[in-house]
């Protein structure tokens, strides 16, 4: 094959190699094109290969518009690529246009959990009367969850709390590491690290090993209250947390006190709610009582302030445990409590 012979070929497969690639439409075409003209078996390929059969002379020659073409076959695949995909682009966005006059997608709107929502409404109701809120460690020493509250080692009173023991032991072989079954263990953590007075409030998470009904759950929220000074009585308790539920009931809920045992407390009470669902005349929820306990309270035993160095001659105190569930299921008319921790949306979103 001569020079002559090279370049008119060339040009020749030029013409038609660019014909060609006009006339394809979509990324398959678009690569047939090149493997028939670029690729290794390529009428191109070819072509330059068989230029190593004539003279060096003629080679050099004919090899400058060889390789023209090449260069200017692989300009055309690109700028047809290009061409492809903007018509394919303008092609999407012409069957997807905007109508402006359509109504928007609604914005899914967050809110806080109704557990979230009545701890805060606790909490602010006894900072507003001059209580600080303080937190404390879920995973507690049975020290301060039981001995330092007047309940030592083989009390019977440690059989109210069903406790979830850590799997953790000391050189003695026990388990002095629990998940905390009260906020209470805060009384005595407060008081050796505070001098009197005293005036705090602990929400916070507990843990017990319990079957769950419409008003118990395994694990839950409490809000504990304490507060120790020269000369607090029980008037001071009771005044305290009728002014509590008046806070968060209104004045037209019923409060009952009555007499309850509290190892850390002496004398201890109970504080109920007329039932919510049948205003005190007795159902499922309040196991036909007509009543619903929400904390139990009491003054400070003489025992748990010798514990911490106060001088219970010097000294009184009350403290008080409640379960924000049970304050928001009177609050919201909510019949079971295990709502709040079934994650169902239907419910979570009546309180976004």
């Amino acid at each position: 094959m001569s020079e002559g012979n090279t370049s008119n070929q060339v040009e020749d497969l030029k013409y038609r190699a660019l014909q060609e690639l006009e006339s394809a439409s979509d990324a398959e075409q678009l690569e047939a094109w090149r493997v028939a003209y670029l690729g290794r078996r390529g009428e191109l390929t070819q072509v330059l290969r068989s230029l190593g059969s004539l003279p060096a002379d003629e080679r050099r020659a004919a090899g400058a518009p060889a390789n023209a073409v090449r260069s200017a076959l692989e300009q055309g695949l690109e700028d047809r690529e290009l061409q492809i995909k903007r018509a394919a682009a303008e092609n999407g966005t012409a069957g997807e246009a905007i109508d402006v006059t359509l109504p928007g997608w609604p914005t899914p709107r967050g809110g806080l959990h109704p557990t979230t929502r009545i701890v805060r409404d606790i909490c602010n109701a006894f900072t507003s009367m001059g209580f600080s809120v303080v937190e404390g460690p879920e995973v507690e020493w049975d020290t301060y969850n039981f001995e330092k509250l007047n309940i030592p080692k083989g009390h019977p009173a440690r059989d109210m709390w069903a406790t979830l023991w850590v799997d953790h032991t000391d050189e003695d072989g026990e388990y002095p590491m629990l998940m905390r079954t009260h906020t209470s263990p805060m009384q005595a953590r407060i008081m050796e690290k505070t001098d009197p007075p005293v005036r705090v409030v602990v929400p916070g998470r507990c843990y017990r090993y319990e079957a769950t009904d419409p008003t118990h759950e395994w694990h839950f929220y409490q809000v504990e209250g304490l507060a120790v000074d020269r000369g607090i009585t029980m008037a001071d308790l009771k005044g305290t947390l009728y002014e509590f539920a008046r806070r968060i009931f209104g004045v037209d809920r019923k409060v009952r006190f009555r007499c309850d045992y509290f190892p850390f407390v002496e004398p201890g009470v109970d504080m109920s709610i007329d039932c919510f669902l049948c205003d005190g005349k007795g159902c499922r929820v309040c196991a036909d009582t007509g009543w619903i306990e929400i904390m139990g309270a009491g003054m400070v035993h003489p025992k748990v302030l010798e514990g911490v160095g106060y001088d219970p001659n010097i000294y009184t105190g009350f403290a008080f445990g409640m379960g924000p569930e049970r304050i928001a299921l009177l609050k919201y008319g909510i019949e079971d409590i295990r709502l709040f921790y079934a994650n169902d949306l239907r419910f979570l979103r009546q309180f976004a």
